[in-house]
Order: structure tokens, then sequence, then C-alpha cells
């Protein structure tokens, strides 16, 4: 086993020779900052084919909710599709699909307007219309991004509902939404077995009182299922009898194209509703740019999933407006065997890959003899999303997956915010592992304290965004005044959606974590994010979730939880010994202030379906109390297994 090597500390200029023949160049932000609106608007027309030219760049008259291109008319579907079989490019490959079973299709864009029109032709039969909802329950198929493409070439609106959760969060999304119909599959694979999907959707319609009228149900792992009688319809049976020609009809650029439900809300589900024209600019823009995509030879794979809206914006809409090849995986990182990324990265030739900091640390755990198994040369840009990466992480993804020469693109953005908003430009900017750094060309950011000034030091400060974006969410669907309350009540004027962040001395960001993982201790504002950092910057450490917990003495006392690594286990060592070790290294690596009250050495971290650490349950644990229910969680055995594991010894 090859060992890491001791990596550069940073920074990381762009090479002479990726600048040259970047896409993203320094002129964009100066024009962008010369005119913001004469830049949106420049956008626009390059990137997307208009049927009626807008008119009006920014309608801000009715704010907190903005109008975007005002008066222009496109259609989201012929700019995912069609237009790139018109130009030529119906050969090129849009999608390899890579399922788990090892089964794989190559999609053509000329393949996947056929099977568009096809599935658009299967909604209208059912009775779906412009303006009607779909929910969409699928796993990581082609049908799913086919699906949500056919909705917008109608001009339904689609919510897609991730395959991990319950029946009840879709029965909730289906009332809230009150969607027409569902599309969901027998099921999936999972780890090599057939994992279920429509007993869920049974499930979640079998009490009265919803509105879908059908469901159609696509054929993937063949599993038996039950078809109730004038409801289900087999996607293939409906789907294959359409026409391969579907009338296109063009849509307002503000024309409704999706909600999507963020997870961890309480009570009624916040469906967050994105539009058309503003919100496609804004992904394909971002995504050409932030990655430096050459489409006609660039390989793309973002492997995020289509519930969230990493998938929605960076796998089933910008890729494919800017014509690029993707990568669709339906399955885990570690079926059928650890090594299943980086044989895909060969098999394909991916360029660029954009993954989530969660699964970068896993990586490490597992360590670097598994991808040093595999020719990585082809990789160009890595991307990091989800959440801030830690330094640590980054420079491994650098190092171990880069091979040190790909640069690495740390962006910060959120379902709400539609499309990247903070992120280096590879061929532009300097990068520093850990920090997203600079705002997007033509989005306005900064960092203000509690009364909405502006920081003029390094002190942590507060997020926000100055002015519109184009692909910002037009609110909360069906409630106003929670949008308005969530998003713009505490700093006025301004969106805030609850980050925390700092300038360093050169004036790059850094993301500090949500304001609610802001700890205080003794007076001391202290970040979760800095302190894991620190404890995953340990060679012993492979995971680690900070959490506050109620203190009599310093109000806060911080808590963290440790995952140690496979050969930190392997050494067996006293654990009493390892957890002081480690209190004190975050002492001496932050500052006393920020050395934990206890480090708890525990089996695994509670994680949500998506990779989400559920520190919620974790402070539970900290705080003496029962975690409660742990249903949402990817392996609902790993909380007893913390409190067994901590349970003071006979």
């Amino acid at each position: 086993m090859s060992e890491t090597p001791d990596p550069t500390p940073g920074p990381f200029p762009p090479s002479e020779a990726f600048t040259a023949q970047a896409v993203g160049q320094a002129s964009l932000c100066e024009d962008a900052g010369a005119d913001r609106l004469a830049f949106w608007a420049k956008q626009a027309r390059e990137r997307l084919t208009w049927s009626k030219d807008f008119d009006e760049v920014l309608d801000w008259s009715d704010a907190p909710v903005a109008k975007w291109f005002v008066g222009g008319e496109l259609n989201v579907a012929y700019n995912c599709a069609d237009r790139h079989v018109e130009a030529g490019n119906g050969e090129r490959v849009a999608i390899h699909f890579v399922g788990e079973p090892g089964d794989e299709q190559a999609i053509t864009y000329a393949d996947l307007t056929e099977r568009v029109q096809r599935a658009a032709g299967a909604l209208r039969a059912a009775g779906v219309e412009a303006g009607d909802r779909v929910a969409i329950y699928l796993p990581m198929i082609p049908e799913a991004v086919i699906s949500m493409l056919a909705c917008a070439r109608l001009g339904a609106v689609h919510s897609v509902v991730f395959g991990g959760f319950s029946s009840d969060a879709l029965r909730s999304r289906v009332d809230d939404a009150e969607a027409k119909l569902v599309v969901t599959a027998d099921g999936s694979f999972r780890r090599g077995k057939p994992s279920m999907l429509k007993p869920a959707v049974d499930q979640a319609l079998s009490a009265p009182g919803h509105t879908a009228e059908h469901v159609l149900v696509v054929r993937r792992n063949e599993a038996e299922v039950e078809m109730t009688e004038g409801r289900d319809l087999w996607w293939h049976d409906v789907v294959d009898a359409q026409s391969d020609e579907h009338e296109l009809v063009w849509h307002d650029a503000e024309h409704p194209l999706y909600i999507l439900y963020t997870s961890g809300t309480t009570g009624k589900p916040k469906g967050i509703l994105h539009t058309t024209g503003g919100y496609l600019v804004q992904a394909a823009a971002t995504h050409h740019d932030t990655f430096d995509l050459h489409p006609e030879s660039d390989v793309f794979w973002c492997t995020a999933d289509v519930g969230w809206v990493t998938g929605h914006s960076y796998v089933a809409y910008a890729p494919l407006v800017n014509g690029a090849t993707q990568v669709i995986y339906e399955g885990t990182p570690d079926s059928p065997h650890q090594g299943r990324w980086w044989e895909i990265v060969q098999k394909y030739g991916v360029s660029i890959l954009y993954t989530a900091p969660t699964a970068i640390r896993t990586f490490m755990k597992w360590g670097r003899h598994i991808p040093d198994e595999y020719d990585l040369s082809s990789l160009r840009v890595l991307g990091s999303v989800g959440e801030a990466i830690n330094p640590e992480a980054w420079r491994w993804y650098h190092e171990v997956i880069g091979a040190g020469r790909c640069p690495i693109v740390d962006t910060w953005w959120q379902t709400e915010t539609g499309a990247h908003m903070l992120t280096p430009l590879p061929g532009v900017t300097t990068l520093k592992p850990g920090s997203a750094q600079r705002p997007v060309p033509g989005v306005v950011l900064e960092v203000v304290d509690e009364l909405g000034e502006p920081m003029t030091d390094t002190s942590a400060g507060f997020l926000v965004v100055r002015e519109p974006w184009p692909s910002m969410l037009r609110g909360i669907w069906g409630d106003r005044e929670r949008f308005k309350e969530t998003y713009w009540s505490r700093f006025p004027g301004m969106y805030f959606a609850g980050d925390g962040a700092r300038y360093d001395e050169d004036g790059d960001i850094w993301l500090l974590g949500r304001v609610d993982d802001v700890m205080n201790v003794s007076g001391h504002r202290l970040s979760t994010t800095e302190i894991e950092s620190s404890l995953v910057a340990h060679p012993s450490v492979a995971e680690s979730a900070v959490v506050g917990a109620k203190d009599e003495t310093t109000g806060e006392a911080v808590v963290a939880f440790v995952l140690l690594t496979a050969v930190a286990v392997a050494a067996d060592r006293d654990v009493a010994e390892v957890e002081e070790e480690l209190r004190q290294h975050v002492g001496k690596d932050i500052g006393p202030i920020a050395k934990p009250k206890r480090v708890l050495v525990v089996p695994e971290l509670p994680k949500t379906r998506s990779g989400k650490i559920m520190r919620r349950l974790l402070k539970d644990v900290a705080e003496g109390r029962d975690p409660g229910d742990s249903t949402t969680l990817a392996d609902p055995t790993v909380m007893q297994r913390i409190v067994e594991t901590l349970a003071p010894k006979a």
C-alpha cells in the first residue's frame, strides 16, 4: 500500500497551460462588475435558445419575488435535447448510464430527444397538462431525467422525491404540491440486491384525500409488484405506444419548472419553487464556467441523486443544456467493490468529477491504495459540493485523485439559490484548500455582522446575498409569507439562509457552517466545521461530528464524536488515551477555547440516506437524552450502537 504524500499546503495558482485553454477568463468578472444585468442578459442569449427574446432583464418591483428575462419564451426540454440534434450533434452521447448490476446504456442526444417526446406524450395521455404537478419517485436511472424533461416539455411542474424517503415523506409532498400523477419504478438495485420503491407509493396513496390519479411505473428490477387497476400504468406500455414526435409548447421565462422540498423541516413541508428562464441561465452558465466545460471532449460526472438540488441543476439540466456527455450511476461507491467509482472514471474517461466531501472522506478512510489501482489520468477538474470541505480532505482529493494537477472547485450554493453562488474559477483563481473563495460572476455576496453591516475584519459573520440573482427561488410553494419570514426578515432587503462565514486577509470567503452549528462557549463563537476539520486533520481520525451541549459553566461545551481510521483501530490503543490526545490536538490546533470538553470514539456516525450527518441525534446523546426516532437514517441501528459503545462498563 502506497502512502499518502505529505500534501502541499497551498495556495495553488492555475497553471499557464490550464488558463490558456480555460473557458472562464478573468474578463467574466470584469464584465459582470461593469454591468451586472447586461452580463446576465448576454449569458441568457449565449447559453439558451429563446423562441421569443426577453424585453427586460430583471423586474424587482414585487420584491422579494423576482422576475428575470421578462417577456422571454423558451422550452427547457428543447434546450436540453432537440436543439443539439438540430445542430448536428444527435450522435453525441448525452448519458452514459451505469446500472449497479453492471448493465449499461449509451443514450445519444437523438435517443434522448425521442425518449423525452414519447414520455411527454405518455404524460399527456394520462391527463397531465401545463401547470399540473407530477411527483417523481425514482432511482438514478435514465427515466428519472427523462421524466423531468418530459414534464418541462409539457410545462408540468415536477416535484422529485428522493427514492430513499419514506412513504409518509412521499405522501406529504404529493399532498402539498397536489400532484396529479406519480412516476415511480418497481424498485432498484442496492449492494447487489433488489430494493423496492413501488410498495412505498402504494402505502403513500393508501389513505384517501390525495390528488394522484395515476401512477406510472418503470420496470427496473423485475420484482413482482401490485398494480392497481385503473390507476397504475406500466411505463413501457404507455410510453412505447406514443409517437416519437411531440409538439413543442413554448413557455414564459417565469413559468414554474419544479418544486423541491428541503430536507430536515418539521411539520408542513417546505417546497422551494424554481421557474424556467433564470434558473436555466445560471445553472448553464455556472456549469460551463465553474467546470471549464468543453462539451465536445469532456465527460462530466456529478455523483448526486436527482432527489437533491445538485442532481437537478448539475445532472438533469445544466449538462444537457450545454450539450455535454455525462455519466449517471445507479449504485453506491462500494458495490460490488470499493473501487467502483474509479473503475467508472477509468472506463468512460471521466474528465470532470463533482462529488461531496462525505464521499471524499469515506475514500480517505478506505485508503489511497484503492484509487491507486486505476488510471485516473483522464481527470482534469474536480468539484466539491454539499458542505464546506475540510482542508485535509481537499488536499487528499487534490493529491490522490487529481495527482496534484487538477484544480478543485469548491462550490457553495443551496436548494434555494438553484445554482453555484460562491466558487473558484479554475483558470483564474489561486486555490486555497477549504475555501469557496469568491462569488460567481454576476452574483453579489457579502459577509455582514449582527446588524447587517459589512464585515471589515476576519471575524465570523453571516453570509448574505445583496442583489437578486437569476436562479433564485421564487417562493415557498403556496406560502409567500413563510418565504419572506424564512429568508428575508433577518436582514431586510438581503437574502439570508443561515450560513456563517468570514473573510480572510485576502478577501476570500470561508464558510463556517450553519449559524445554528455555531456554538457560544464562554462568550466565544466557535464553528463546529472548524473543529471538525481540526479533528479530521489528525492521522487517527477518519470522520468527525461536533455538537454544542448545554453546560452550566460555559453555556455550551464542545462535544466531539469521532470515527477512527482503519489503521488507528488496528493499533488497538486505549480509547481514553486516544480521546485525550484528540482533545489536546484541537486545543493546540485552534486554541484552548476550542478544546472539546469530551471526545467520544464511536463505531459509526448517524447519516441520512443522502450522506448528511444527523447532529441533532448526537446532541441528544451529548446532553444525556434518548435520541428518539432514527428512522430517517440510512442505518437506523447506528444510534443504538453509539449508545451501547458509550454506556459505562459494569
